[in-house]
C-alpha cells in the first residue's frame, strides 16, 4: 500500500499494539485511512514494517471503539458516519452533559475545577501547534474528568464511548482552516464559568460548544453522505 506517513514503532513488545493503535487513530483523523476503505493487517503491517499480528490486535481493539468492522478474510473497513449518525449523538451527549455541567457547577470544590485548568490550556496549544492528536486526546480527558466530577462512573462510559463513535475523521482539513482554535478555547469560557458558579451560562457555554463541535462535522465535507 505504501501511502501511510512513515511513523516510528520502536517500542517493546509489550507497547507494541498500543503504539500501532495510536498511529492509526492518527491516520483516521489525517484521513490516510478514509471511511469506507477496506485495509488488511499484513498490508498495514508491511507499511509499518513490522510482523501483522500487533497490526491485527490493535485494529480489533479500533473495532472495538467502533472505529473500524471486521470483514471476514479481508481486513477491516474504516466505519462511516453519516450525518443522521452524528445528529443522534450530539442529541444524546447534550441530554447527558448540558444539565449534568449545571450541576457540577453547583456541587463541585472549586480546587477540582481549577485542576482541569491545564488540561484546557493544553486543548488551546494543541489547536495552534497543529498537534490533532494531542488536541484530541487533550480535549477528551477534559471532558471526561469534568462529568467524572458528578461521581456517575456510568454517564463517564457512556460519554466516552460516543466520543470515540464520532471522532472527527478529516480534522486536518479543518486544522489548516484554523477552525479548531475557536472550540479549543470555549474550554477556558466553561471552566471560567463553572468557577464562577454560573451554572445556567455554563449550561449555554456547553450547549454552544456541542453544536460548535457538530457544525465542525458538518463543514469538514468528510461525512457520508447515505442514509442522511
Amino acid at each position: 500500500m505504501g501511502h501511510l506517513k512513515h511513523r516510528d514503532l520502536n517500542a517493546t513488545r509489550e507497547r507494541l499494539r498500543d503504539q500501532v493503535a495510536h498511529a492509526l487513530r492518527a491516520a483516521l483523523i489525517s484521513g490516510e485511512l478514509r471511511p469506507g476503505e477496506v485495509y488488511s493487517a499484513p498490508v498495514l503491517a508491511e507499511d509499518f514494517g513490522i510482523s501483522a499480528t500487533p497490526v491485527r490486535e490493535a485494529m480489533l481493539d479500533l473495532a472495538r471503539e467502533g472505529l473500524v468492522e471486521p470483514v471476514r478474510n479481508k481486513g477491516f473497513r474504516v466505519t462511516e458516519v453519516n450525518e443522521r449518525d452524528l445528529d443522534q449523538y450530539t442529541e444524546i451527549r447534550a441530554l447527558i452533559e448540558i444539565p449534568m455541567i449545571g450541576r457540577i457547577t453547583r456541587s463541585a470544590a472549586r480546587a477540582d475545577l481549577e485542576a482541569l485548568r491545564p488540561v484546557a490550556e493544553e486543548i488551546v496549544r494543541a489547536a495552534r501547534d497543529h498537534d490533532l492528536i494531542g488536541y484530541l486526546e487533550a480535549d477528551r480527558q477534559f471532558h471526561l474528568d469534568l462529568l467524572g466530577l458528578s461521581g456517575n462512573d456510568r454517564l463517564v462510559e457512556t460519554v466516552g464511548d460516543l466520543r470515540k463513535r464520532s471522532r472527527l475523521y478529516g480534522l486536518t482539513a479543518l486544522d489548516e482552516r484554523g477552525e479548531l482554535i475557536p472550540s479549543a478555547e470555549e474550554h477556558l469560557e466553561l471552566l471560567d464559568l463553572m468557577l464562577a458558579g454560573e451554572a445556567k451560562a455554563a449550561e449555554k457555554c456547553m450547549a454552544k460548544h456541542l453544536g460548535h463541535v457538530r457544525s465542525l462535522w458538518a463543514r469538514s465535507g468528510t461525512a457520508a453522505k447515505s442514509g442522511t
